[in-house]
């Protein structure tokens, strides 16, 4: 059964096509993506992120792929799915999210709902997607259009955990819009919807479930470093440690990629934005941006200069492509630059994309 509202998912990466491809069994859903060269790959049912196979890209007539932003205008939903990157300075980037809501406002059309799933930090949908909306459309929110914010939860490489098996945050800018942004997410998400209070609500608990990876990972990555100070093997330490019920089982490691890596300094933005100084959220990012650095020193006083060392894993996370934010290549540059010789191997990333960032 073919449900009557149309749906529109704009930006087609790890969170957009999943999610495109789900709504096309119940909905007419448009994909629409700026990279002109990704459409054309994925109308022949070619998913460059490895996770949508071929047969489910081709064998659904629900689903368009376009380039072209007027096949959007008859939409009744309209759910952004654009990267929230940061800045060299640390500070959030939403610079495509603004071009994505330029792009939504010359399309839409009266009673449209808007659904963003980027991350960010709290109250970015109601003041800064919201204005833009209705600047460029001429219509005004909460009485031709209404917003409502579903942080995606896609995990790439995740083989347990997929879209449909992960229970779907929701709020909404009143009662009636998140019934029906529910209710749309209910015909998909086989665990459920966890509806909140509000948008505020719904974009902080988003940032705060990576936030909090990344400072238990932090905190055992502190504990190897004192481990190894101490002279004693921290695997060994934490199997130890382990052993109690209630200890949490993180590993050592380079944190990057385009969620953990990032979150932590949108939280922080917000709390700058009501003069509140975060310092737990960004002690854990600190010491993590500070791995790749930590490890280069323990190569150059362990292995002789002109050594040739071998880096196995170049993506942010295992059995992923993506090397957005990837640790691994910023610990092979700064191998690189202490003139040792490097040999990089990872059959899962582009190898010209890998050629641009690395040579």
């Amino acid at each position: 059964m073919v449900f009557n509202e149309r749906i529109a998912v704009i930006g087609l990466g790890y969170v957009g096509l999943p999610l495109a491809t789900e709504f096309a069994k119940k909905y007419k859903v448009v994909g629409y993506d700026i990279d002109i060269s990704r459409v054309i790959e994925l109308k022949k049912g070619i998913d460059r992120t490895k996770e949508i196979r071929y047969k489910k890209l081709l064998i659904n007539n629900n689903l368009n792929f376009t380039y072209d932003s007027n096949d959007m205008r008859n939409s009744d939903f309209f759910i952004l799915t654009v990267p929230t990157p940061i800045k060299k300075n640390k500070k959030p980037d939403l610079s495509i999210i603004k071009k994505a809501a330029l792009t939504v406002a010359k399309v839409m059309k009266n009673g449209a709902i808007i659904i963003l799933e980027s991350t960010v930090y709290p109250g970015i949908t109601e003041n800064y997607l919201v204005p833009i909306l209705e600047k460029y459309s001429k219509f005004k929110h909460k009485k031709n259009f209404f917003v409502a914010y579903s942080p995606e939860r896609i995990n790439p490489g995740e083989t347990k955990y997929k879209l449909i098996n992960i229970k779907k945050v929701v709020g909404a800018d009143s009662k009636k819009t998140l019934s029906k942004v529910s209710k749309i997410y209910e015909k998909i998400i086989k665990v459920g919807i966890h509806k909140v209070s509000s948008i505020k609500v719904a974009e902080a608990s988003k940032a705060i479930e990576n936030a909090q990876r990344d400072i238990n990972i932090a905190f055992v990555n502190e504990v190897m470093m004192l481990s190894e100070a101490l002279n004693i093997n921290s695997y060994e330490v934490l199997e130890a440690a382990k052993t109690k019920w209630n200890f949490l089982d993180f590993k050592p490691g380079l944190v990057g990629g385009h969620c953990i890596g990032v979150d932590p300094y949108y939280l922080a933005e917000a709390g700058k934005k009501v003069n509140f100084n975060t310092k737990i959220i960004l002690a854990g990012r600190n010491l993590n941006d500070s791995m790749p650095d930590y490890l280069l020193n323990n190569i150059s006083r362990k292995i002789k200069k002109n050594s040739r060392i071998l880096v196995l894993g170049l993506s942010f996370k295992e059995d992923v492509g993506d090397i957005r934010n990837s640790k691994s290549i910023e610990l092979v540059k700064k191998i690189k630059k202490e003139k040792f010789v490097i040999d990089c191997f990872d059959p899962r990333v582009n190898q010209e994309e890998l050629k641009k960032i690395i040579i």
